[in-house]
Protein backbone atom coordinates (compact mmCIF):
# COMPACT_ATOMS: atom_id res chain seq x y z
CA UNK A 1 0.00 0.00 0.00
CA UNK A 2 1.28 3.39 -0.91
CA UNK A 3 2.19 5.17 2.40
CA UNK A 4 3.61 8.77 0.63
CA UNK A 5 0.41 10.39 2.18
CA UNK A 6 2.15 10.42 5.69
CA UNK A 7 5.18 12.64 4.98
CA UNK A 8 7.45 10.45 6.30
CA UNK A 9 11.41 8.70 6.11
CA UNK A 10 12.74 5.73 7.12
CA UNK A 11 14.62 6.06 10.75
CA UNK A 12 18.17 5.55 8.77
CA UNK A 13 17.06 8.11 6.17
CA UNK A 14 16.24 10.59 8.52
CA UNK A 15 19.72 9.45 10.97
CA UNK A 16 21.44 10.28 7.54
CA UNK A 17 19.68 13.37 6.12
CA UNK A 18 19.81 15.04 9.75
CA UNK A 19 23.32 14.54 10.23
CA UNK A 20 24.53 16.08 6.73
CA UNK A 21 22.56 18.90 7.57
CA UNK A 22 24.26 19.56 11.30
CA UNK A 23 27.70 18.57 9.40
CA UNK A 24 26.72 21.99 7.14
CA UNK A 25 25.77 24.02 10.32
CA UNK A 26 28.72 23.08 11.95
CA UNK A 27 31.20 24.00 8.83
CA UNK A 28 29.34 27.16 8.08
CA UNK A 29 30.12 28.30 12.17
CA UNK A 30 34.04 27.49 11.73
CA UNK A 31 34.15 28.33 8.32
CA UNK A 32 31.92 31.62 7.92
CA UNK A 33 34.92 34.04 9.15
CA UNK A 34 36.48 33.06 5.85
CA UNK A 35 33.64 33.82 3.80
CA UNK A 36 32.46 36.78 2.38
CA UNK A 37 29.60 38.54 4.64
CA UNK A 38 27.85 39.93 1.59
CA UNK A 39 25.67 38.16 -0.96
CA UNK A 40 24.24 40.16 -3.97
CA UNK A 41 22.02 38.82 -6.79
CA UNK A 42 19.18 40.16 -9.36
CA UNK A 43 15.77 39.29 -8.74
CA UNK A 44 16.23 37.67 -12.78
CA UNK A 45 19.47 35.54 -11.60
CA UNK A 46 17.26 34.33 -8.57
CA UNK A 47 14.38 33.64 -10.96
CA UNK A 48 16.94 31.53 -12.92
CA UNK A 49 17.70 29.04 -10.44
CA UNK A 50 14.89 28.56 -8.30
CA UNK A 51 11.71 29.73 -10.68
CA UNK A 52 9.91 25.92 -11.46
CA UNK A 53 6.25 24.84 -11.53
CA UNK A 54 4.97 23.38 -7.66
CA UNK A 55 6.64 19.92 -7.33
CA UNK A 56 3.84 17.51 -8.59
CA UNK A 57 6.26 14.32 -7.30
CA UNK A 58 8.86 13.56 -4.87
CA UNK A 59 12.70 14.32 -5.11
CA UNK A 60 15.27 12.36 -3.53
CA UNK A 61 15.68 14.24 -0.52
CA UNK A 62 19.06 14.43 -0.31
CA UNK A 63 19.04 16.13 -3.98
CA UNK A 64 16.75 18.81 -2.73
CA UNK A 65 19.31 19.14 0.42
CA UNK A 66 21.86 19.77 -1.87
CA UNK A 67 20.32 22.01 -4.51
CA UNK A 68 19.64 24.83 -0.68
CA UNK A 69 23.05 23.97 0.39
CA UNK A 70 24.27 25.04 -2.93
CA UNK A 71 21.71 27.74 -4.04
CA UNK A 72 20.03 29.20 -0.73
CA UNK A 73 22.89 29.48 1.72
CA UNK A 74 25.49 31.41 -0.69
CA UNK A 75 23.06 33.86 -2.14
CA UNK A 76 22.12 34.73 1.72
CA UNK A 77 24.38 37.27 3.81
CA UNK A 78 26.36 36.57 6.17
CA UNK A 79 24.93 38.45 9.28
CA UNK A 80 27.33 36.60 11.53
CA UNK A 81 30.49 37.67 10.23
CA UNK A 82 32.86 39.87 11.89
CA UNK A 83 33.00 41.82 9.15
CA UNK A 84 29.70 42.46 9.08
CA UNK A 85 28.65 45.95 10.17
CA UNK A 86 25.50 47.28 9.18
CA UNK A 87 22.46 47.54 10.30
CA UNK A 88 22.41 45.35 13.60
CA UNK A 89 24.39 42.28 12.82
CA UNK A 90 23.43 39.25 14.30
CA UNK A 91 26.12 37.29 16.02
CA UNK A 92 23.87 34.45 17.09
CA UNK A 93 25.33 30.85 18.75
CA UNK A 94 26.04 27.57 18.25
CA UNK A 95 24.03 26.66 20.71
CA UNK A 96 20.87 28.61 20.57
CA UNK A 97 20.74 27.15 17.20
CA UNK A 98 20.53 23.57 18.34
CA UNK A 99 18.45 24.85 20.44
CA UNK A 100 16.05 25.93 18.01
CA UNK A 101 16.55 22.58 16.14
CA UNK A 102 14.95 21.17 19.08
CA UNK A 103 12.42 23.48 19.69
CA UNK A 104 11.10 23.15 15.77
CA UNK A 105 11.94 19.41 15.56
CA UNK A 106 9.52 18.45 18.70
CA UNK A 107 7.04 21.28 16.83
CA UNK A 108 6.49 22.42 20.58
CA UNK A 109 3.18 24.28 20.99
CA UNK A 110 4.86 27.48 23.65
CA UNK A 111 0.89 28.83 23.71
CA UNK A 112 -0.53 27.30 26.67
CA UNK A 113 0.67 25.29 29.65
CA UNK A 114 -1.51 22.54 28.98
CA UNK A 115 -0.09 22.09 25.73
CA UNK A 116 3.77 22.13 27.48
CA UNK A 117 4.43 22.78 31.16
CA UNK A 118 7.81 22.67 30.50
CA UNK A 119 7.94 25.37 27.52
CA UNK A 120 5.90 27.35 29.73
CA UNK A 121 7.97 27.58 32.70
CA UNK A 122 11.10 27.87 30.68
CA UNK A 123 9.73 30.91 29.53
CA UNK A 124 8.72 32.01 32.94
CA UNK A 125 11.86 31.32 34.26
CA UNK A 126 13.63 33.20 31.19
CA UNK A 127 11.16 36.11 31.95
CA UNK A 128 12.07 36.05 35.52
CA UNK A 129 16.12 36.39 34.72
CA UNK A 130 15.54 39.53 32.54
CA UNK A 131 13.25 41.15 34.96
CA UNK A 132 16.02 40.84 37.91
CA UNK A 133 18.30 42.15 35.05
CA UNK A 134 16.83 45.17 33.69
CA UNK A 135 15.61 45.88 37.66
CA UNK A 136 11.87 45.43 37.03
CA UNK A 137 9.33 44.11 40.00
CA UNK A 138 10.24 40.35 40.40
CA UNK A 139 7.00 39.39 41.81
CA UNK A 140 4.22 41.77 39.81
CA UNK A 141 6.36 42.14 36.73
CA UNK A 142 6.02 39.89 32.99
CA UNK A 143 6.62 39.91 29.68
CA UNK A 144 6.78 37.88 26.66
CA UNK A 145 8.80 36.34 23.89
CA UNK A 146 8.31 38.06 20.60
CA UNK A 147 9.31 37.05 17.13
CA UNK A 148 10.93 40.29 17.34
CA UNK A 149 11.36 44.16 18.49
CA UNK A 150 8.49 45.24 15.96
CA UNK A 151 6.14 42.82 17.50
CA UNK A 152 7.04 43.43 21.72
CA UNK A 153 6.63 47.60 20.88
CA UNK A 154 3.47 46.85 18.95
CA UNK A 155 2.40 44.60 22.27
CA UNK A 156 3.50 47.00 24.57
CA UNK A 157 1.48 49.79 22.68
CA UNK A 158 -1.38 47.76 22.45
CA UNK A 159 -1.20 47.52 26.67
CA UNK A 160 -0.93 50.85 26.91
CA UNK A 161 -3.63 52.20 25.07
CA UNK A 162 -5.98 49.81 26.94
CA UNK A 163 -4.79 50.63 30.22
CA UNK A 164 -5.16 54.40 30.37
CA UNK A 165 -7.09 54.91 26.77
CA UNK A 166 -9.81 52.03 26.71
CA UNK A 167 -11.77 51.87 23.90
CA UNK A 168 -11.79 55.47 23.42
CA UNK A 169 -8.37 57.06 22.40
CA UNK A 170 -9.63 59.68 19.58
CA UNK A 171 -7.77 62.41 21.38
CA UNK A 172 -4.78 60.18 23.18
CA UNK A 173 -1.08 61.38 21.60
CA UNK A 174 1.94 59.54 21.72
CA UNK A 175 5.80 61.23 21.47
CA UNK A 176 8.86 59.80 20.47
CA UNK A 177 12.43 61.40 18.79
CA UNK A 178 13.17 61.70 15.57
CA UNK A 179 15.31 58.78 16.25
CA UNK A 180 12.35 56.50 17.39
CA UNK A 181 13.22 53.36 15.69
CA UNK A 182 10.03 53.21 12.28
CA UNK A 183 8.70 50.09 14.05
CA UNK A 184 7.06 52.34 16.95
CA UNK A 185 5.50 54.30 13.77
CA UNK A 186 4.00 51.06 12.19
CA UNK A 187 2.97 50.06 15.35
CA UNK A 188 0.72 52.93 16.44
CA UNK A 189 -0.38 52.99 12.55
CA UNK A 190 -1.63 49.30 12.89
CA UNK A 191 -3.34 50.04 16.61
CA UNK A 192 -5.36 52.20 14.48
CA UNK A 193 -3.88 55.77 15.39
CA UNK A 194 -4.02 58.83 12.90
CA UNK A 195 -0.59 60.60 11.92
CA UNK A 196 -1.63 63.37 13.57
CA UNK A 197 -1.67 61.97 17.22
CA UNK A 198 2.44 61.07 16.69
CA UNK A 199 4.38 64.42 17.85
CA UNK A 200 8.18 63.85 17.16
CA UNK A 201 10.25 65.68 19.77
CA UNK A 202 13.78 66.96 18.04
CA UNK A 203 17.10 65.66 19.41
CA UNK A 204 20.24 67.69 20.32
CA UNK A 205 23.21 67.85 18.82
CA UNK A 206 24.00 64.26 20.77
CA UNK A 207 20.51 62.97 19.25
CA UNK A 208 18.96 62.72 22.82
CA UNK A 209 15.23 63.74 22.82
CA UNK A 210 15.05 67.73 23.74
CA UNK A 211 13.41 67.70 27.19
CA UNK A 212 12.31 71.20 27.20
CA UNK A 213 10.74 70.46 23.72
CA UNK A 214 9.13 67.55 24.91
CA UNK A 215 7.36 69.52 27.97
CA UNK A 216 6.07 72.21 25.46
CA UNK A 217 4.46 69.71 23.30
CA UNK A 218 2.64 68.14 26.04
CA UNK A 219 1.26 71.63 27.41
CA UNK A 220 0.00 72.16 23.94
CA UNK A 221 -1.83 69.25 23.33
CA UNK A 222 -3.07 69.75 27.42
CA UNK A 223 -4.29 73.30 26.12
CA UNK A 224 -5.60 72.34 23.38
CA UNK A 225 -7.86 69.79 25.19
CA UNK A 226 -5.49 66.75 23.59
CA UNK A 227 -4.86 63.89 26.15
CA UNK A 228 -1.17 63.09 26.23
CA UNK A 229 -1.25 59.24 27.04
CA UNK A 230 2.23 57.94 26.05
CA UNK A 231 6.16 58.92 25.52
CA UNK A 232 8.51 56.32 23.62
CA UNK A 233 12.06 56.54 24.57
CA UNK A 234 15.25 55.34 22.85
CA UNK A 235 17.65 52.72 24.85
CA UNK A 236 20.37 53.09 22.18
CA UNK A 237 19.18 53.92 18.59
CA UNK A 238 19.34 52.23 15.46
CA UNK A 239 21.20 54.71 13.87
CA UNK A 240 23.85 56.29 16.51
CA UNK A 241 23.27 53.78 20.20
CA UNK A 242 21.80 57.17 21.85
CA UNK A 243 20.09 56.66 24.92
CA UNK A 244 17.63 59.31 25.82
CA UNK A 245 17.28 61.17 29.19
CA UNK A 246 15.30 58.14 30.61
CA UNK A 247 15.01 59.21 34.09
CA UNK A 248 14.09 63.04 32.96
CA UNK A 249 11.22 61.51 30.70
CA UNK A 250 10.56 58.73 33.72
CA UNK A 251 9.38 61.96 35.78
CA UNK A 252 7.86 63.86 33.16
CA UNK A 253 5.61 60.44 32.90
CA UNK A 254 4.98 60.12 36.79
CA UNK A 255 4.03 64.11 36.98
CA UNK A 256 2.01 63.77 33.71
CA UNK A 257 0.02 60.39 34.50
CA UNK A 258 1.76 58.93 30.89
CA UNK A 259 2.71 55.52 29.91
CA UNK A 260 6.62 54.88 29.58
CA UNK A 261 7.58 52.41 27.20
CA UNK A 262 10.97 52.71 26.12
CA UNK A 263 12.31 50.83 23.15
CA UNK A 264 15.66 49.27 23.97
CA UNK A 265 15.91 46.91 21.07
CA UNK A 266 19.40 47.33 20.19
CA UNK A 267 21.04 48.95 23.23
CA UNK A 268 19.12 46.90 26.14
CA UNK A 269 21.06 44.36 26.39
CA UNK A 270 24.00 47.07 27.02
CA UNK A 271 22.71 46.79 31.05
CA UNK A 272 25.23 43.70 31.11
CA UNK A 273 28.03 46.01 31.18
CA UNK A 274 29.26 48.34 33.48
CA UNK A 275 29.26 51.57 30.88
CA UNK A 276 26.38 50.07 29.35
CA UNK A 277 24.18 50.05 32.67
CA UNK A 278 25.17 53.49 33.91
CA UNK A 279 24.58 54.98 29.64
CA UNK A 280 21.14 53.07 30.97
CA UNK A 281 20.56 54.62 34.04
CA UNK A 282 16.46 54.87 34.60
CA UNK A 283 15.37 52.01 32.41
CA UNK A 284 14.00 50.31 35.47
CA UNK A 285 11.84 53.00 35.35
CA UNK A 286 9.83 52.27 32.47
CA UNK A 287 5.81 50.39 32.45
CA UNK A 288 6.82 48.50 29.34
CA UNK A 289 10.47 47.89 27.60
CA UNK A 290 11.07 45.82 24.49
CA UNK A 291 14.96 44.39 24.31
CA UNK A 292 15.87 42.26 21.68
CA UNK A 293 17.65 39.10 22.47
CA UNK A 294 18.28 38.22 18.42
CA UNK A 295 20.58 41.30 18.55
CA UNK A 296 22.22 41.87 21.55
CA UNK A 297 22.50 38.95 23.61
CA UNK A 298 23.38 36.30 20.37
CA UNK A 299 20.17 34.60 20.06
CA UNK A 300 19.53 33.44 16.20
CA UNK A 301 16.69 34.90 14.75
CA UNK A 302 13.33 35.15 15.97
CA UNK A 303 13.49 36.39 19.49
CA UNK A 304 12.26 39.46 21.12
CA UNK A 305 10.81 40.50 24.17
CA UNK A 306 8.66 42.69 26.26
CA UNK A 307 9.02 43.17 29.93
CA UNK A 308 6.25 45.19 31.86
CA UNK A 309 5.90 45.71 35.50
CA UNK A 310 2.78 44.53 35.82
CA UNK A 311 2.31 41.09 34.57
CA UNK A 312 -1.97 41.68 35.05
CA UNK A 313 -1.50 44.34 32.49
CA UNK A 314 -0.74 42.24 29.61
CA UNK A 315 -3.32 39.77 31.00
CA UNK A 316 -6.27 42.37 30.91
CA UNK A 317 -5.24 43.27 27.47
CA UNK A 318 -4.82 40.16 25.32
CA UNK A 319 -7.23 37.23 27.61
CA UNK A 320 -10.31 36.24 25.60
CA UNK A 321 -11.79 33.24 26.21
CA UNK A 322 -13.43 31.23 23.12
CA UNK A 323 -15.31 27.88 24.12
CA UNK A 324 -12.43 25.58 22.49
CA UNK A 325 -9.84 26.53 24.98
CA UNK A 326 -12.27 26.04 28.31
CA UNK A 327 -10.53 23.12 29.23
CA UNK A 328 -6.97 24.03 29.17
CA UNK A 329 -7.64 27.47 31.54
CA UNK A 330 -5.28 25.71 34.46
CA UNK A 331 -4.67 28.14 37.73
CA UNK A 332 -3.47 31.39 37.69
CA UNK A 333 0.18 30.57 38.15
CA UNK A 334 0.33 28.45 35.30
CA UNK A 335 0.77 31.28 32.64
CA UNK A 336 -0.84 30.35 29.26
CA UNK A 337 1.17 33.03 26.95
CA UNK A 338 -1.28 33.21 24.59
CA UNK A 339 -2.78 35.23 27.01
CA UNK A 340 0.02 37.66 27.21
CA UNK A 341 0.23 38.90 23.54
CA UNK A 342 -1.32 38.67 20.13
CA UNK A 343 0.12 34.98 18.93
CA UNK A 344 -2.41 31.94 19.86
CA UNK A 345 0.09 29.68 18.00
CA UNK A 346 3.85 30.50 19.29
CA UNK A 347 6.96 28.90 19.32
CA UNK A 348 9.29 28.00 21.96
CA UNK A 349 11.89 30.76 22.33
CA UNK A 350 12.64 30.65 25.43
CA UNK A 351 14.46 27.16 24.97
CA UNK A 352 17.44 28.69 23.08
CA UNK A 353 17.83 31.66 25.50
CA UNK A 354 17.72 29.09 28.39
CA UNK A 355 20.25 26.33 26.95
CA UNK A 356 22.65 29.37 26.01
CA UNK A 357 22.42 30.59 29.41
CA UNK A 358 22.92 27.80 30.99
CA UNK A 359 25.61 26.52 28.77
CA UNK A 360 28.12 29.54 28.46
CA UNK A 361 26.78 31.60 31.55
CA UNK A 362 26.12 35.22 32.51
CA UNK A 363 29.09 36.43 32.88
CA UNK A 364 30.39 35.49 29.15
CA UNK A 365 27.58 37.49 28.12
CA UNK A 366 28.92 40.38 30.11
CA UNK A 367 32.15 40.10 29.12
CA UNK A 368 30.60 39.60 25.56
CA UNK A 369 28.48 43.11 25.36
CA UNK A 370 31.45 44.67 27.30
CA UNK A 371 34.34 43.66 24.38
CA UNK A 372 31.80 45.20 22.11
CA UNK A 373 31.36 48.49 23.83
CA UNK A 374 35.16 48.79 24.34
CA UNK A 375 36.32 48.06 20.67
CA UNK A 376 33.78 50.69 19.15
CA UNK A 377 35.75 53.05 21.27
CA UNK A 378 39.41 51.91 20.27
CA UNK A 379 38.07 52.34 16.36
CA UNK A 380 36.74 55.62 17.67
CA UNK A 381 40.58 56.87 18.68
CA UNK A 382 41.61 55.51 16.00
CA UNK A 383 39.57 57.37 13.79
CA UNK A 384 40.24 60.78 15.23
CA UNK A 385 44.18 59.91 14.74
CA UNK A 386 43.84 59.82 11.02
CA UNK A 387 43.92 62.60 8.84
CA UNK A 388 41.40 60.94 6.57
CA UNK A 389 38.63 60.16 8.63
CA UNK A 390 36.03 62.37 10.58
CA UNK A 391 34.23 60.83 13.26
CA UNK A 392 30.16 62.36 12.99
CA UNK A 393 28.98 60.51 16.13
CA UNK A 394 30.95 59.42 18.98
CA UNK A 395 31.09 55.59 19.96
CA UNK A 396 27.96 54.88 21.86
CA UNK A 397 26.67 51.51 22.51
CA UNK A 398 29.31 50.12 20.15
CA UNK A 399 27.88 51.69 17.23
CA UNK A 400 30.29 54.80 15.95
CA UNK A 401 29.22 56.95 12.71
CA UNK A 402 32.15 58.62 10.12
CA UNK A 403 33.20 59.93 7.17
CA UNK A 404 35.99 59.99 5.14
CA UNK A 405 36.95 63.70 4.86
CA UNK A 406 40.96 63.71 4.40
CA UNK A 407 41.86 67.12 5.85
CA UNK A 408 44.13 68.06 3.02
CA UNK A 409 40.88 68.18 0.73
CA UNK A 410 38.66 71.26 0.20
CA UNK A 411 35.34 69.26 -0.39
CA UNK A 412 31.86 70.61 0.25
CA UNK A 413 29.04 68.24 1.67
CA UNK A 414 27.44 67.35 -1.06
CA UNK A 415 30.88 66.39 -2.86
CA UNK A 416 31.24 64.56 0.75
CA UNK A 417 27.96 62.79 1.00
CA UNK A 418 28.60 61.12 -3.02
CA UNK A 419 32.07 60.37 -2.19
CA UNK A 420 31.42 58.18 1.17
CA UNK A 421 28.02 56.84 -0.75
CA UNK A 422 30.58 55.72 -3.40
CA UNK A 423 32.78 54.02 -0.96
CA UNK A 424 29.98 52.34 0.76
CA UNK A 425 29.09 50.95 -2.80
CA UNK A 426 31.98 50.01 -3.37
CA UNK A 427 33.46 48.18 -0.66
CA UNK A 428 29.47 46.33 -0.70
CA UNK A 429 30.12 44.95 -4.22
CA UNK A 430 33.73 43.76 -3.46
CA UNK A 431 31.54 41.64 -0.98
CA UNK A 432 34.74 42.15 1.62
CA UNK A 433 32.37 43.83 3.99
CA UNK A 434 29.17 44.81 4.62
CA UNK A 435 28.90 48.70 5.78
CA UNK A 436 26.58 50.88 4.38
CA UNK A 437 25.34 54.46 5.14
CA UNK A 438 23.17 56.36 7.08
CA UNK A 439 22.04 60.42 7.60
CA UNK A 440 23.54 62.26 10.37
CA UNK A 441 22.86 65.73 10.36
CA UNK A 442 21.76 65.85 6.72
CA UNK A 443 25.37 64.33 6.29
CA UNK A 444 25.64 61.07 4.64
CA UNK A 445 28.32 59.07 7.06
CA UNK A 446 29.37 55.41 7.14
CA UNK A 447 27.87 53.41 10.57
CA UNK A 448 29.60 50.06 11.82
CA UNK A 449 27.34 48.49 14.70
CA UNK A 450 30.10 46.32 16.35
CA UNK A 451 28.36 43.64 18.53
CA UNK A 452 29.27 40.44 17.00
CA UNK A 453 32.21 39.60 19.91
CA UNK A 454 33.90 37.75 17.07
CA UNK A 455 35.19 40.95 15.39
CA UNK A 456 38.56 42.13 15.92
CA UNK A 457 40.49 45.51 15.45
CA UNK A 458 42.42 43.36 12.82
CA UNK A 459 38.85 43.26 10.90
CA UNK A 460 37.90 46.42 11.35
CA UNK A 461 41.67 48.19 10.72
CA UNK A 462 41.20 45.48 7.37
CA UNK A 463 38.36 47.50 6.34
CA UNK A 464 39.26 50.99 7.15
CA UNK A 465 41.89 50.12 4.52
CA UNK A 466 39.91 49.40 2.07
CA UNK A 467 37.83 52.14 2.32
CA UNK A 468 40.74 54.40 1.84
CA UNK A 469 42.30 52.68 -1.23
CA UNK A 470 38.82 53.16 -2.68
CA UNK A 471 38.69 56.90 -2.01
CA UNK A 472 41.63 57.28 -3.93
CA UNK A 473 40.40 55.71 -6.81
CA UNK A 474 37.04 57.51 -6.77
CA UNK A 475 39.18 60.59 -6.28
CA UNK A 476 41.18 60.22 -8.99
CA UNK A 477 38.81 59.28 -11.44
Amino acid sequence: MDQSHELELSKEEMKSYGYRVIDTIVEHFVTQNEKSPVAMASRKEMDAIFQEPIPEFPSDPKEVLDFVTKNVLPNSNIVSHPKSYSFVPGPSNYVSVMADTLATGFNIFSGGWAASPAAAELEIVSMNWLLKLFKFPSKKGGGIFTSGGSMANLTALVTARRQLCGDDFSKAIIYMSDQAHSSNVKAIRVIGFKKEQIRIIPTDGEFKMVINKLKNAISRDRLTDLQPFCIIANAGTTNTGTVDPLEQIAEICKNEKLWFHIDGAYGGAAMLSKKGSKALKGIEKADSLTIDPHKWLFQPYEMGCLLVRKSKWLRDTFVEKPEYLRDIEGNPSEINFYDHGIQLTRRFRALKFYMSMKTFGLEAFRKAVSYNIEIAEEVECLLRKSKQWEVVSSATLAIINFRYHPLHLDLSDEQLDTLNQEISKRVVESEESLLVTTVLNKQVVLRMCLINPRTTMVHIKETISSCENFAKQILEE
